[in-house]
């Protein structure tokens, strides 16, 4: 390679050549995205990272360049030199379309074979076929813009937090095994048979280790592992901006984080936010869009209808009130088209899938609307109830009745694929802040109360006196960013006081022992001082991935896995050998 590059040092990306170079000469470099030949005269596209660049050969080239030319084909590795000129027909569709690169030396650095599916901007090739070939698929420019704009997030990330006195600090990959929410992905020690490390599932300990140590401000560009299933914007490997603060109160931290979010969304989209991020309490979220994580670009709210309907005969309604629940409904405006009785009842079936008992529904269509429940109201108590809900004729509303903990989110559920379904969410980006989560919620499974976000999270002080008495009345001092309706970063303030953090350890039910074999080095550190601290981690895949506007965490990471956690190019996980597990003292067992 290096013989075939001799003397031929690039000079310009392909775009980084413009009209002002016309007559000059320069030195390209990339790989074909195509080739034709018309004869005596033959056109390569020549693409790297930035894009696209024409390069031009005719009856006036050199004979043994020429026949070069006639041999490229896709993919082949080129460097070429030549004058640039203006192209005789201009494309508009391209940063380079008004020149041409006349050639006067080429150099195949390497040949290619035919590439298995064609490498195009826009591809309905299917995925699993491009992850096979990942690094084929990397050369298309969206995933190689998605991939330069994660780099571009980072470093003004990087540059944020150095401004702001934070030190970068890297915390173990391989680290005790601690109870975070999901299951840990475990190494087994050679030295120690019978004993593993565990893979972060975030830094959390290290970093409010690192604050009881003196670092007062610390950030890291930290890779977390967890090992659950995968969804559209989950991975079991991600990076998360992770940042810790001594001496502060929750409002410096979420300060911190919206300036942040200010300065990257100037700095990397050019959009200027002037105002303050909205704010919504835990509470107010979920009656109001049924989500922890609300998409607010769109109305479509949570109406409770229950002081309506609560003495109104009709069983589904009065039982759900009497047995503490509530009766709620959304409207979708001009749904009337676009739902029909069919549509609707796939709804039903969809609220039923997701922990529903069914869909009352009113579908105003005629003059008089046709309400899946109206023989238990009157046409006067119908029209109160549609007037409450904001329901008229061209709407749909759909009601829920059950308890708000099935209620709420299956409304919320419904009200965005009713919202995808009918193309009313807008551009842009909607910010929110959500706070007072509750501190436990209860495991049906379990029989007991667990700790919503990780056991270090301090309550808020008015909610110390319930943890004992009323353990579902405990909020936390805890606050999430959601962007768009997608979490993108969570955070808290942490316990300090040694005495507290061993009563919400054993509130949690872990006993004295569980407590010193999981936890007793952070029990231990907190004895020795601890100053106020919080911190928060935010998701930089996620964050990447809307920015980008992409609909996938794979279209925002290089080599991503699938939703078996498998990577289909490399084939990971595998089968190590006999003689690796033999010195690991491990056996693999057969399992149904």
């Amino acid at each position: 390679m290096a013989d075939l590059m001799r003397g031929m040092k690039r000079t310009h990306y392909c775009t980084e050549v413009t009209t002002a170079d016309i007559g000059k000469e320069v030195v390209v470099g990339g790989f074909t995205a195509k080739q034709r030949d018309k004869g005596e005269l033959v056109f390569i596209d020549l693409r790297d990272r930035t894009g696209i660049l024409q390069l031009i050969f005719d009856d006036s080239t050199d004979r043994a360049v020429m026949q070069k030319a006639k041999e490229v084909r896709s993919e082949y590795v080129l460097m070429a030199r030549g004058t640039v000129r203006r192209r005789e027909s201009i494309n508009p569709d391209i940063p380079t379309g008004e020149i041409e690169i006349f050639v006067t030396e080429l150099r195949i650095l390497a040949k290619a074979q035919t590439p298995p599916f064609h490498i195009t901007d826009e591809t309905d090739t299917n995925e699993e076929l491009r992850l096979r070939y990942r690094y084929l698929d990397l050369r298309r420019r969206q995933l190689q813009e998605n991939l330069m704009k994660r780099a571009r997030i980072t470093k003004v990330a990087r540059d944020f937090f150095a401004d702001n006195g934070f030190i970068e600090i890297d915390t173990p990959m391989m680290m005790k095994s601690t109870p975070e929410g999901a299951r840990d992905y475990v190494v087994p020690s050679r030295v120690h048979k019978g004993s593993f490390y565990a893979l972060p599932q975030s830094p959390q300990i290290y970093k409010q280790l690192l604050m009881v140590a003196g670092f007062d401000r610390y950030v890291q560009f930290a890779r977390c592992f967890r090992d659950e299933d995968l969804r559209a914007d989950r991975q079991p490997e991600f990076t998360q901006i992770d940042l810790e603060m001594s001496f502060v109160e929750m409002e410096d931290i979420m300060e911190m984080g919206e300036n942040f979010i200010k300065y990257l969304m100037k700095e990397v989209m050019d959009v200027e936010i002037t105002e303050s991020l909205p704010r919504l309490t835990y509470k107010d979220a979920m009656e109001r869009y049924g989500s922890d994580k609300p998409d607010i670009r769109y109305g479509m709210e949570i109406t409770d209808l229950s002081d309506l309907v609560k003495d109104c005969g009709f069983g589904v309604f009065t039982g759900a009130i009497e047995a503490g629940g509530s009766v709620r409904g959304i409207v979708v405006k001009n749904g009337a088209s676009v739902y029909t009785r069919k549509e609707i009842d796939k709804l039903t079936e969809h609220a039923r899938g997701i922990g529903a008992k069914g869909l009352a529904f009113v579908r105003w269509v005629d003059e008089k609307p046709n309400c899946s429940f109206a023989k238990f109201f009157s046409e006067e108590e119908l029209g109160t109830l549609l007037a409450r809900l904001g329901c008229e004729r061209g709407d749909v509303a759909l009601i829920v009745a059950d308890k708000d903990r099935v209620t709420l989110p299956v409304l919320g559920a419904l009200r965005q694929i009713c919202a995808k379904r009918m193309d009313i969410i807008p551009e842009g980006y909607a910010f929110l802040w959500i706070t007072e989560f509750p501190f436990f919620e209860w495991d049906d499974e379990a029989g007991k109360w667990v700790a919503m976000h990780h056991p270090f999270t301090m309550p808020l002080d008015e909610c110390l006196p319930y943890l004992d008495s009323d353990p579902g009345s405990v909020r936390a001092k805890a606050y999430d960013l959601v962007l768009n309706g997608v979490e993108l970063c969570s955070g808290s303030i942490r316990i300090t006081d040694s005495e507290l953090q061993e009563k919400m350890f054993k509130s949690l039910g872990l006993t004295p022992e569980e407590i010193e074999a999981k936890f007793g080095f952070l029990v231990d550190a907190y004895k020795y001082g601890a100053p106020p601290h919080g911190g928060l981690g935010l998701g930089l895949d996620r964050l990447t991935m809307l920015l980008c506007g992409a609909q996938n965490l794979r279209d925002v990471i290089a080599f991503p896995k699938v939703q078996n956690a498998s990577e289909l190019m490399s084939g990971c996980p595998a089968p190590i050998d006999q003689s690796q597990l033999d010195e690991l003292s491990i056996a693999c067992l057969e399992t149904e």
